[in-house]
């Protein structure tokens, strides 16, 4: 492993090599850039599976670190560093791995847009923003790549940037996650402050070696130090992982191409907040009284209720799994929040399979009807597209919690240290849960039963689209067999918790209630007509309402948060133009006046009047002096004369 570490700046580094060639490349070099772009990633891959090899014969929870200096100032040198350990490692993998089906997935799903190699520029530099958060060793390292981060996303979801749709997501995305980092940054600051490091681990002198101090420590409104910037940190989180109140960027995210939204999604950013607070895992849970995980944990809580509410009543098939990974990310916050770091990963690593697998199912399907979105106008697909139909029907039964899916494994073991924890909590979450299963059950039953409800004879993508589908859909089947292995990998193992029978029996059962209900009320009958009205409106009238608008969240800080910012805006507009502009003004006309005063007074009396006085003195004199030089003779000699006269009047006198 201490080999291992100092390889891991290259995971990073060949998709931004990759980032950096492209960028020079002309836009008739596609199949180049394509190539470029999946052969770094390919070796990122590579490069990521050799170093999860390397922790797998290694104790458990083993880390190597290699830290460097990057430059002096004064007495302090600031040190930034690699770090390889089974969290890393797992995640570095998946990133890579992932992200590159995704990447053969995109050569298709692009493959007629004319901006093809600035989109897999754009790729390339996102994966190596993720890795490069995932194998630092130091937060400030980390930050910087958690804002290359956040620039991708920005430049990705308003890719189609003359679309107004997507213009205005991308500065939604873009400032949403600025309110979080925030924190996360007055959190980076604060550390540095009382730990004198942003070092992570440093033989014992790390930020993360030094949390039982900080737990001692006052920090603000009374709770501990750790306590203080652990809360801060995941303020960022919240907005990176799209926690509520910052979770209205996420589903706007998908007016990006669908690619980029299996990759956010999936991934990279919305993977970022989760792996931060698990990296960071030792700082909130330093302190005894347990609120930093409790603000995580009742966080996620209602993020993974709220969203699964919301998710019921969308009709647009990227917006519901938008706000089913705005619920998941809940699950897995209020996992390790719940004290289950093993638990909140592995759902992170399992979430990412299927979930990149139904964000590129929906992809085939949107190419698969014409770009068309809307549910309502599909149907019938499993007849016209069976490749994606299988697909996406294992990725749905494992984001349901279907056993022996991926989903099943991993979700049940967020319920379970959720249970042990709060049993509210695990109510709740068990609710989000049935929820879950019911409304992708309505959308596989809206998208790919009953009869085609479209205008255009849909059709089955090419290769390149459906096979990222079949390798994706061969890990959300089977990885959830390796939950127990990686709490021991992580060294994170804890034995079997009392009501692990109860938990896992109510989660399977709310989970075929969920599909029943679904059945009941879209399978039985599905919709003849695309302007049929929604049978489960038919049920529950106004509430479908509130839950197709989100309730009317984006109303409410559009009347509130927005509304007074841009009022605070025209004040401070009116202010600049009243009194900073008015002063200035009065200041250029004051200027002006004491200009004017000195023009007339200093300028043209003194200076200019006595300059014009000295010279007609003088051109007075030259024409006096003029007349004596007449070329007369006569006249030189009456003045010799005068002359002669004058010298000797002036003898005799003298």
């Amino acid at each position: 492993m201490h080999e291992l570490v100092k390889q891991q700046w290259l995971i990073p580094f060949l998709p931004l090599v990759a980032a950096a060639v492209q960028s020079l490349l002309p836009r008739r070099a596609r199949k180049l850039s394509a190539g470029i772009c999946l052969t770094a990633m390919g070796g990122s891959c590579l490069l990521a599976l050799r170093a999860f090899i390397g922790t797998l014969g290694h104790h458990e929870a083993e880390r190597a670190i290699w830290n460097f200096t990057w430059f002096d100032y004064g007495t302090t040198s600031l040190q930034i560093g690699f770090i390889l350990d089974p969290l890393t490692a797992a995640m570095a993998l998946m990133v890579a791995f992932v992200g590159f089906w995704i990447f053969v997935n995109a050569t298709g799903y692009m493959h007629e847009d004319e901006n093809f190699t600035r989109f897999f520029c754009f790729l390339s530099l996102f994966a190596a923003a993720m890795l490069g958060l995932v194998v630092a060793n130091n937060l400030l390292l980390l930050f910087i790549c958690w804002e290359l981060v956040g620039l991708c996303s920005y430049l990705l979801i308003g890719f189609w940037y003359f679309e107004p749709s997507a213009a205005a997501a991308m500065k939604k995305a873009f400032i949403t996650t600025r309110i979080g980092d925030i924190g996360f940054f007055l959190g980076i600051l604060l550390l540095y402050w009382q730990a004198g490091t942003v070092t992570l681990y440093d033989g014992g002198n790390g930020a993360l070696e030094q949390v039982g101090r900080l737990a001692g420590l006052p920090g603000w409104f009374g709770w501990s130090m750790a306590t203080t910037i652990a809360v801060l940190l995941f303020i960022g989180a919240m907005g990176k992982s799209a926690q509520f109140p910052l979770h209205v960027w996420l589903p706007d995210a998908m007016e990006g191409p669908t690619p980029v939204s299996a990759l956010i999604h999936a991934a990279t950013m919305v993977a970022a907040g989760v792996f931060m607070v698990g990296r960071m895992f030792a700082l909130f849970a330093a302190d005894a009284t347990g609120l930093a995980l409790n603000v995580v944990m009742w966080a996620g809580c209602f993020t993974a209720l709220f969203s699964a509410t919301i998710a019921v009543a969308q009709f647009d098939i990227k917006r519901v799994l938008a706000y089913s990974t705005c619920s998941q990310l809940g699950f897995m916050m209020m996992a390790l929040g719940a004290g289950g770091l093993a638990p909140g990963q592995f759902h992170l690593l399992t979430h990412a399979f299927f979930k990149a697998l139904l964000f590129l199912g929906s992809g085939c399907v949107i190419i698969g009807t014409h770009h068309e979105q809307d549910m309502r106008k599909m149907g019938g697909l499993k007849k016209y597209m069976p490749v994606t139909f299988w697909c996406y029907l294992i990725g749905m039964l494992a984001l349901a919690g279907v056993p022996p899916f991926a989903g099943f494994f991993s979700k049940d073991e967020v319920l379970l240290v959720t249970f042990q924890r709060s049993k509210l909590a695990w109510g709740l979450a068990t609710f989000a849960a049935f929820l879950t299963a019911f409304y992708m059950t309505r959308q596989m039953f809206m998208v790919f039963a009953g009869n085609w409800r479209g205008h255009h004879h849909p059709h089955e993508v090419s290769w390149n689209m459906w096979l990222p589908l079949v390798v994706l859909s061969v890990f959300a089947a089977g990885l959830g067999f390796f939950g127990g292995q990686y709490s021991h990998y992580l060294g994170a193992y804890e034995e079997a918790h009392h009501g692990k029978m109860l938990v896992m029996g109510l989660s399977v059962a709310v989970g075929a209630a969920g599909i029943l209900w679904g059945w009941v009320v879209y399978g039985r009958r599905t919709m003849a007509r695309a302007d049929e009205a929604d049978p489960l409106a038919a049920k529950i009238g106004v509430l479908f309402t509130w839950l197709n608008r989100k309730w009317y969240v984006d109303e409410f800080y559009e009347a509130t948060v927005i509304a007074f910012t841009t009022w605070l805006g025209k004040l401070w507009r009116e202010f600049d133009r009243l009194i900073v502009d008015g002063a200035l003004h009065a200041m250029a006309w004051i200027s002006w006046g004491i200009s004017q005063v000195c023009r007339w007074v200093g300028d043209e009396f003194f200076i200019n009047g006595g300059f014009d006085a000295g010279c007609q003195t003088i051109r007075d004199s030259g024409r006096g002096l003029a007349r004596l030089q007449s070329g007369r003779v006569q006249n030189y000699f009456r003045i010799l004369s005068l002359g002669a006269a004058i010298l000797v009047v002036v003898y005799f006198l003298t």
